[in-house]
C-alpha cells in the first residue's frame, strides 16, 4: 500500500483507520482492534499519522513515533469542520486524515512520559483541592444551619471548626 497519510479515530477496543496516498486517493478504510493496531501500523511505510488529542493519544503518538512515523495530534474542535456526513468512527477517521494535511492547522504536542507524569500529579492535586473546598463549604453550610457562621476560605474553616466543636455553649448537639 502506498499510504502517505493516515487518520486514526481512537477508541477503547476498535480503532477506525483511514489512509490516503500522496494525491489524497483513499487507500484504506477499516477497523483495527487495539491488539492488532501496533502490528498494522508497523507494516505501513513511514507516513504522517493524525489523531484527535484525547485519552490515549499521547500513548499511541509515542508508540507510532518510535516506529518511525510522523505523528500529529489535533484538538477535536479543529477536526469537526472536516466531518462530511453523519458522525461515526469511519467518518471521523477520514476527517482527521483530511485535517492533518491542512497547511494552517494547529497541532497539539505529544507529551512524553515525564510530562504525562507531571500532568497526572497536577490533575490529581487539583481534584483533591476541589474536593477539600467542597467539603469545607459543606461544613460551613451545615454549621450555618446551627447559627454558626464561619468566613469563606479553607484557612478559616481549619482555624475555627476545632474551637466550635470544643465550645460547650454552642448550639451543636
Amino acid at each position: 500500500m502506498n499510504i502517505t497519510t493516515l487518520g486514526i479515530d481512537i477508541a477503547k477496543n476498535v480503532f477506525q483507520v483511514h489512509g490516503v496516498d500522496h494525491v489524497g486517493r483513499k487507500m484504506i478504510s477499516k477497523a483495527v482492534t487495539r491488539k492488532k493496531l501496533p502490528e498494522f501500523i508497523n507494516q505501513l511505510p513511514r507516513c504522517l499519522i493524525g489523531m484527535e488529542a484525547c485519552g490515549g493519544s499521547n500513548y499511541w503518538g509515542q508508540k507510532f513515533t518510535e516506529m518511525g512515523h510522523e505523528v500529529k495530534l489535533i484538538s477535536p474542535q479543529f477536526v469537526k469542520p472536516y466531518v462530511k456526513s453523519n458522525k461515526n468512527d469511519a467518518v471521523d477517521a477520514e476527517a482527521i486524515c483530511e485535517a492533518i494535511t491542512r497547511p494552517n492547522m494547529r497541532f497539539v504536542a505529544i507529551k512524553n512520559k515525564e510530562q504525562q507524569d507531571v500532568q497526572s500529579i497536577h490533575k490529581v492535586r487539583a481534584r483533591l483541592v476541589r474536593e477539600r473546598t467542597a467539603q469545607a463549604n459543606q461544613i460551613r453550610g451545615l454549621l450555618h444551619e446551627y447559627g454558626i457562621v464561619i468566613p469563606l476560605g479553607i484557612n478559616h474553616v481549619i482555624a475555627e471548626v476545632p474551637s466550635v466543636l470544643k465550645d460547650e455553649n454552642s448550639s451543636l448537639t
